[in-house]
């Protein structure tokens, strides 16, 4: 994961600028960057249901290798449309990745572990979030596509790591696969994963372009990135903690809520170094938030549905960041600070619905009570 990451945010932060530079609009960045999320609400139910099947591995691998090669694509002398090819392709790939390696974890680790356990996985995903933009500043948006090939090379690499794995596949010949048991708690954790991917959406689409609108160098830009992943990679492991020995419910609904206050602050900040900190403060409710939302998914559920539940939540937070991403590249021609204003009110208001899903839900989960 950490090797994916590295590669895959090498380019990101700049990516909408490139998109710019290839002749891309605000509206047409806004649908390129929807493409990425429009693939995996296409496909990650799918291949999370594949993966409780066949096995996490070959999906796993299958995802790395293409991931890898789209990404190359982007050194070839297109315009921005053509993009939404790779973007596609990247979207399936990088959904599959999260749905196996999320449903890994949550097999191989006892429900009073797994919220550390995912932590883990976050912390590796964090590592790749810190490191990738720094490691690109080298180049220029012009020349950002070469950047594009040493992702490619960082997923091809990653994919003879995840060849060797051991990921806890089942028995494929062990029988009819069990059903997914729905409840409360998961609709609850559904969304909980809409309410993040409505605000994720935004910053996909519109958080360097609100950037480079007060001026921030592209260091600056790629900064905001890293600085936003440090205290998450340094806290994640609290975040685990916190989610297997506190209440998960409050935790969660806290960090919802706080993803939705900082939404709504950004626009109103005109100095980037001051940006750069609230980024940073903002990761902290981040950080002891997401392991809670990932063990209440899995809370309860049989080891053969794991794959099915983490392809339910990555379409849910999917959906909505696609839908966030291609309203927020309209929304902000018209304001900057629009998008951000709109979602946050969206984002609040749908988080606090889980006060009721996860009404008769364990906050707690103890050895004891397992």
């Amino acid at each position: 994961m950490a090797l994916q990451w590295i590669g895959a945010t090498l380019g990101l932060p700049l990516l909408p600028l490139f998109l710019e530079h290839r002749g891309g609009t605000p509206h047409v960045i806004g649908l390129i960057m929807a493409a990425f999320f429009v693939a995996g609400v296409l496909t990650q139910y799918v291949l999370g249901h594949a993966s409780d099947r066949w096995g996490r591995r070959p999906i796993m691998v299958s995802a790395l290798i293409a991931y890898g090669l789209a990404s190359m694509t982007f050194a070839l002398p297109l315009s921005a449309l053509w993009f939404a090819g790779s973007r596609l392709i990247q979207g399936a790939a990088a959904g599959a990745l999260e749905v196996t390696a999320l449903s890994a974890v949550s097999s191989l680790y006892p429900e009073h572990e797994r919220g550390r356990a995912v932590a883990r996985i976050l912390s590796a995903q964090l590592l790749g979030v810190a490191v990738g933009p720094l490691a690109g500043a080298i180049t220029s948006v012009k020349n950002l596509g070469w950047v594009f090939v040493a992702t490619g090379v960082a997923s091809l690499v990653a994919a003879v790591v995840a060849s060797e794995l051991p990921l806890g596949d089942r028995d494929s010949a062990s029988g009819e696969l069990v059903g997914v048991s729905w409840s409360p708690r998961l609709v609850g954790s559904l969304v909980a994963g809409a309410a993040t991917g409505l605000t994720i959406g935004v910053y996909e689409a519109c958080w360097t372009l609100l950037m480079n609108s007060h001026h921030a160098t592209t260091l600056e830009i790629r900064l905001s990135w890293t600085l936003f992943s440090i205290p998450w990679l340094a806290l994640s492991r609290v975040g685990g903690w916190l989610a297997d020995h506190g209440n998960r419910r409050i935790i969660a609904l806290a960090g919802l809520w706080n993803g939705a206050l900082f939404l709504s602050i950004y626009p109103h900040i005109h100095n980037n170094v001051v940006m750069l900190f609230v980024g940073s403060l903002e990761s902290i409710g981040a950080a002891a938030s997401v392991p809670a939302i990932s063990s209440l998914l899995t809370q309860g559920a049989h080891p053969d549905e794991m794959g099915r539940r983490q392809g339910l939540f990555a379409t849910a937070q999917t959906s909505a960041l696609a839908l966030a991403a291609m309203v927020s590249g309209f929304l902000f021609t018209r304001s900057p600070a629009l998008p951000f204003s709109v979602v946050a009110v969206v984002s609040a208001l749908l988080s606090s619905t889980t006060l009721w899903w996860w009404r008769d839900t364990r906050g707690r989960i103890t050895h004891a009570q397992l």
